[in-house]
Order: C-alpha cells, then structure tokens, then sequence
C-alpha cells in the first residue's frame, strides 16, 4: 500500500513539473486530456494543433530549453514543487523516533508475555581486567570504564536480552557477556566525539541513555572475544543477531555502519526525552 500511495505521489509530482517546465507541451497535453475524456477514437489524428499532416509535430527539446532560458521563474517553481515537500517533512518531524505498525505492536506483546514468566539470572561479572586485554582495546578503547551494570537496563530489554544469552550457551555452546549497557549521556556526547566510526548517535539520541540497548561480546576460556576477524565469534554474531531479532531486539548487524555486538529495543517516543 506504500509504495501504491509513493507512486501516485511521484506521477503527480512528474505531471505538475512537465505542466510547469515544459509549456510548450502544455496544449498537447490538455488536447490528450479532453480526448481522452470526450473518448475520442483516434488521438494521433491531423486535428491535433501539432501539425497538419497525419503524424502531428511534437514540441522539441531546444523549443523547451528556449522557453525555460527565457523563464527561469517557470525552471525555479518545477524545483520548488520537488524539494518542498521532503524539505517540509524533515524539518517538522523532530528527531529520528522509532515507530511500530499494528502487526509489530502485537508480535511485540506476544514476545513479552511469552517472556514475563522467565526469572534469569545474569551471567557472572568477569574481572575488569579482562576488558583490558590488547585484543578488546583494540576494537574498543574506551570499554574498559563502562557501565555493565544489568540493574540499570530496562526489565523487558533485560529479559529479552538474558533469554538470547541462554540459547546462545545452552543450544550453541556461546558464553556471552555485556560489555556495555547503560551508558550516561555525558559518555555518549563524549563518544560522539570521537566520530563516526565509534557513534552516530548524540547524546539523549541512543537506547542506551534509556537501558535499552547493550553491547555483547562473547566469553572463551575466560577471556573475552570480540573481533569479528575469528571466524568463530563471527559464527556467533550471526546466530545472536538472529536470536536477538526473533525475541523483538533490533540487530546492529543490519546497519550500514554494523555493530555486531550491539542489540536494542526500540520504543516510540524515547529517543530525546528526559530518562524517567
């Protein structure tokens, strides 16, 4: 139904912009239009005002860039019809926030209410020091300080996220830790620093602000694995990104700038609000 609606939009947009850029066309395309309503049986006729002869003479191109030289008023509304729309949605819609369809909201409370009953336990805390090792520093320099406390991450995040753990060991022999779960504004504006290729997202503008994003790692012979380069953590990014998906956790495997280790669950609304 979307793209339904997305190709009437841009037919109308394409049809007010040839009326409007191209008036040499205009009579012809008004003389197609009323043939085409008095049902006309024939419309490549010599009646047609573009020639006399049976084959009628379109406009040309020159004809048109003539006209247009000639008007740049007519060239500057064509851009104006095109631009102003998409300008007016991304100035008005305020920061980028989540939203579900009907479909999403029921499977959503389908997973928590399958959920509610679970009582997990988090894994064990492993020693700070095994998040200081040249291998995690060399992915994540600035994760030895985080906060890996579950205490502070929403309930429902922490259920969804404690029953991926679960399946991860119990099913494909993955132990898993959190490296990174709620995280203060003031680090993420601190992050946001640093560029792009450690956040795009600004302080207040990420799930973790609000407990309901982690970063994951995985746990092998007691030191902790995170770099996509082994080809066994990187067998386990995969099976958590799709066990994360089908307990309602977005995946940042799936984004451009992919972050394996990275889970979420979005809620309308949050993203730029005071944490309650």
């Amino acid at each position: 139904m979307v793209f339904i609606w997305l190709s009437i939009y841009f037919l109308a947009i394409s049809v007010a912009v040839a009326l409007i850029s191209l008036p040499a066309h205009r009579t012809h395309i008004a003389e197609l239009a009323r043939a085409l309503t008095k049902r006309t049986p024939t419309l490549a006729s010599s009646k047609l005002p573009y020639g006399q002869g049976s084959r009628p003479t379109r406009p040309s191109f020159a004809g048109n860039v003539t006209v247009l030289q000639k008007n740049p008023l007519l060239l500057a509304a064509a851009f104006v019809l095109v631009a102003a729309p998409p300008a007016v949605v991304s100035v008005i819609r305020g920061p980028a926030i989540f939203t579900f369809d009907d479909v999403a909201q029921s499977q959503d409370r389908q997973i928590e209410a399958l959920l509610r009953g679970e009582h997990l336990i988090p894994p064990p805390a492993l020693p700070p020091e095994a998040f200081t090792t040249r291998e995690v520093e060399l992915i994540r320099p600035d994760i030895a300080g985080a906060n890996r406390s579950w205490e502070q991450l929403s309930p429902e995040f922490t259920r969804r996220l404690l029953t991926v753990f679960k399946v991860m060991r119990e099913q494909h022999g993955y132990e898993m830790t959190l490296i990174e779960g709620y995280r203060s504004p003031e680090r993420q504006a601190a992050l946001a620093l640093q560029g792009s290729q450690v956040t795009r997202a600004s302080a207040n503008m990420s799930y973790h602000q609000y407990g309901l994003a982690g970063d994951c790692a995985f746990v092998r012979d007691g030191r902790v694995v995170i770099s996509e380069r082994d080809p066994w953590a990187m067998h386990g990014y995969e099976l958590y990104g799709a066990l994360a998906e089908t307990y309602g956790l977005t995946w940042g495997g799936r984004w451009s700038f992919r972050d394996l280790g990275h889970v979420e669950l979005p809620r309308s609304g949050v993203l730029g609000s005071p944490r309650t």
